[in-house]
């Protein structure tokens, strides 16, 4: 094997799943069709359940230095400014979720801090590596590149977009619809004439659809989306975009000083009809493609890798069974599926951009993997997100950090449990209750119960 894991795609799923297998000592390579990381801002927002994530692969404080909050909107007529607009339902961080407003920070500055955090974990991108061809048997998998020689690995992980080269050649069909058929221009602009405390929002006229400008946290630039009519041929000149802008605004051309970055797309929603065949699995936008609205696509597919990093790890290292990989479809795709309505729902002002959207409330309580031992289960069940909080002076979220599982016993004597799982305990713990709650690498509680009973059992099971 050229590698244990190869990970087809340098975006801010592959690069996630990168860096947890890289902090875990799995030999894996990440593999790009570009030469270089993606150049725009498209994913630009972080939910609050990413950022937890991001505070354990320890990417947080950087983040969070590059980005920041997003502006109010700001509603625009004949060059007036007609009233703020709330784009989002307000949210204050609280004990147990202390990430609970998100975070905006452009897609290509996330990508660029997961990979710099991949380097130094001893982990590598090959970029220029355009996918060809893909075989599979027992062993292993052999892909093939346009330029370079094959590689042949124990697991290979789609990562490479909507429009996946691995999803093609596993045969493997995306189920979907169109959400809005009318084209949609997103590009990464210098402006002047906006002050950047604003999302500006120019509704559509009689002549025209929408434009926003958004002001780009921790950057000079705006992000500007506009809407065409459904046959329309989006212009993506810089000459296109200066008149898009001025046609729609107060703004002349020449107030757009530089265009550095621009696409245009058609929202859809679509989910693969599998996201595993044999050795083979599909993540992020590979898997499913969402609507932008609602920010759900790059924050489901980070969680995709989370869901998948410690299960690869676990059966690479031959600590747990080769069947564990079986469960990331099983959880992963169902997850996949509610968080398409709500982007398709937020894309068509059917649901707002609050708890739904923020995913701290998602989890996995019909898994294989969740046992729930307790007759009468408190406020935390397993299944659930492990909320954070103190527990006898401990922190919650620095005992979770890190590749392990962790046991957390509240008001219950701790059993005696394997050196590899760290133990926490306390008197009290208002967001968990009593009893002994098993919290797995990807920080949802897997085992909850009153005493030990099958806890041997099920840490047996997983290999811990």
């Amino acid at each position: 094997m050229d590698t244990a894991v190869l990970i087809v795609g340098a975006g801010p799923t592959g690069l996630a799943l990168g860096v947890d297998l890289a902090r875990r000592g799995v030999d894996a390579l990440v593999v790009e069709r570009a030469e270089k990381l993606f150049p725009g801002s498209r994913g630009k927002g972080l939910q609050p359940r990413t950022m937890e994530v991001f505070d354990d692969l320890g990417v947080l404080d950087a983040v969070r230095e590059a980005g920041g909050t997003y502006p109010v909107g700001m509603i625009w007529q004949d060059g007036r400014r007609m009233g703020e607009h709330r784009m989002f339902d307000p949210a204050e961080a609280t004990e147990d979720s202390p990430y609970n407003e998100g975070c905006m920070l452009p897609q290509w500055r996330t990508q660029e801090i997961l990979h710099t955090r991949l380097r130094e974990l001893g982990g590598r991108v090959e970029f220029g590596r355009e996918v060809v061809s893909l075989e599979q048997d027992e062993d292993g998998v052999t892909v093939g590149f346009r330029a370079g020689g094959p590689l042949r690995a124990r697991y290979v992980v789609a990562a490479d977009g909507g429009r996946s080269a691995v999803r093609r050649a596993l045969g493997i069909g995306m189920t979907g619809e169109t959400v809005d058929p009318q084209p949609t221009l997103v590009a990464d602009v210098r402006i002047t004439g906006l002050d950047r405390d604003n999302w500006h929002i120019f509704p559509p006229s009689e002549s025209h659809g929408f434009l926003a400008v958004c002001p780009l946290a921790g950057t000079e630039d705006f992000q500007v989306m506009a809407q065409f009519p459904e046959d329309a041929e989006v212009d993506l000149s810089p000459e296109g975009i200066r008149k898009t802008v001025a046609a729609r605004s107060h703004l002349a051309p020449e107030d757009v000083t530089e265009v550095r970055w621009a696409s245009d797309f058609r929202p859809r929603a679509a989910l693969a009809d599998a996201f595993r065949s044999g050795r083979v699995f599909l993540a992020g936008d590979a898997a499913h493609i969402h609507s932008p609205a609602g920010g759900q696509g790059l924050n489901t597919s980070v969680q995709d890798a989370y869901n998948l990093g410690w299960k690869l790890g676990a059966v690479v290292a031959g600590s747990a069974d080769a069947g564990l990989l079986d469960t990331y479809e099983e959880e992963r795709r169902p997850i996949a599926a509610q968080m398409l309505a709500v982007s398709t729902g937020v894309h068509r002002g059917e649901v707002r951009r609050g708890e739904a959207t923020r995913q701290l409330g998602l989890g996995y309580r019909d898994s294989s993997l969740t046992e729930e031992t307790r007759p009468a289960p408190g406020p935390l069940r397993a299944g659930d997100r492990a909320p954070d909080g103190m527990l006898d002076g401990v922190r919650l979220f620095d005992s979770f950090r890190g590749p392990h599982w962790t046991l957390v016993a509240v008001g219950v004597e701790a059993p005696e449990v394997p050196e590899s799982v760290q133990v926490v305990s306390g008197a009290e713990q208002p967001s968990y209750g009593t009893g002994l709650f098993l919290v797995r690498p990807d920080g949802y509680v897997g085992w909850a119960g009153e005493a030990a009973g099958e806890l041997p059992a099920y840490l047996a099971r997983l290999g811990v």
